[in-house]
């Protein structure tokens, strides 16, 4: 399948993220909605308010099954607004569903609801969990018995705000008065400092929490530096971690300069080297992926703005087959926006 499939083109679904359970590949997007709210840097205009899951047997030529609202915002006890991307792990006969979510601060943290079927419906903790911010959860299953969740998004994903896992306070920041535009607005580093970088964590035994504090994910050039904050394949949203012939692939997107990246360790933890681009841009904004193997093929789920006539926060999700060099890169695929 080389070339990319819409999964549910009645329907604006976006950030897919999928896995494999019980033999069947299950689909957990975000949901987006004509919210009427004025399209801005902090995201405003990406109003969800729930989560489906989808689940398909055949993908190349098979149905999609829709089974309907999995949770609801108005059913999390500390919810704010704004039910953004989310992902899924399975452990111990248990689904735990995490979720970005603000609360009543208009501050994002990670959720979890639990579940005993990948179908739902998920049933949320009271809390968020202890510690977490910003937005885009995504857990690896390492085989092993541990799990780690990967995180972060700057500019409305409010991972700007945060160094050493502490809320900057934002008032008595010194910023020079030469600073650029998105330094002042959005608190980032000099464009020849290391860019912000996502966060990783182990899971607790349980799922629950968080079994220690985030770590940094350092993204390096092929000379050893981490990458700087204006280099057009730094960390911005949408982290994804899979393996690859014993190797840790993470990947992510670049938010305002439109690419799928990805970097290559030997670890969870890192550090990860940058190996290239996955998807070059899509019509749409950005986009926000999930990589996964499914009956001995690897495929790309993801999203662009095609079926809305361009509309950014209107999205639908995509398939299209990945595929590796003998040297375990992968191929670019190619986006079609600009």
């Amino acid at each position: 399948m080389k070339t990319p499939k819409y999964l549910v083109p009645n329907d604006f679904m976006a950030d897919p993220s999928a896995h494999v359970f019980n033999g069947k590949l299950f689909i957990y997007p975000s949901h987006d909605w004509e919210s009427s709210i004025e399209e801005n840097d902090n995201g405003d205009h990406f109003d969800m308010k729930d989560y489906h899951v989808f689940s398909i047997e055949d993908i190349e030529n098979g149905e999609v099954t829709d089974h309907g609202v999995i949770l609801d915002v108005k059913d999390i006890p500390w919810a704010g607004r704004q039910l953004w991307d989310s992902d899924v792990a399975f452990k111990d006969g248990k689904y735990y569903l995490y979720f970005s979510l603000k609360d009543k601060n208009d501050v994002f943290h990670i959720g979890v609801a639990v579940s005993d079927k990948p179908e739902g419906p998920f049933i949320p903790e009271p809390d968020p969990i202890r510690g977490s911010y910003s937005i885009d959860p995504s857990v690896l299953d390492d085989g092993d018995g541990n799990f780690y969740m990967y995180f972060g998004g700057l500019w409305g994903g409010q991972l700007q705000r945060y160094r050493n896992n502490k809320a900057l306070n934002i008032v008595e920041r010194e910023i020079s008065p030469d600073a650029s535009y998105t330094e002042k607005m959005f608190l980032q580093p000099a464009n020849n400092e290391p860019a912000l970088p996502p966060r990783v964590a182990k899971l607790s035994p349980d799922m629950l929490q968080f079994a220690e504090e985030p770590r940094e994910v350092i993204i390096l050039d092929e000379t050893g530096k981490p990458l700087t904050a204006d280099n057009k394949y730094r960390f911005f949203e949408a982290s994804w971690m899979h393996k690859y012939n014993g190797k840790y692939y993470f990947s992510y997107s670049t938010g305002d300069t439109h690419y799928l990246c990805y970097a290559i360790g030997d670890n969870p933890y890192g550090p990860f080297t940058f190996q290239g681009v996955i998807l070059t841009p899509v019509v749409g904004w950005t986009t926000h992926h999930s990589i996964v193997e499914y009956k001995g093929k690897w495929y790309l789920f993801h999203h662009d703005s095609v079926p809305s006539g361009g509309k950014t926060h209107l999205r639908s999700m995509k398939v299209v087959e990945l595929e590796y060099d003998e040297n375990g890169k992968i191929k670019t695929i190619e986006g079609g926006g600009e």
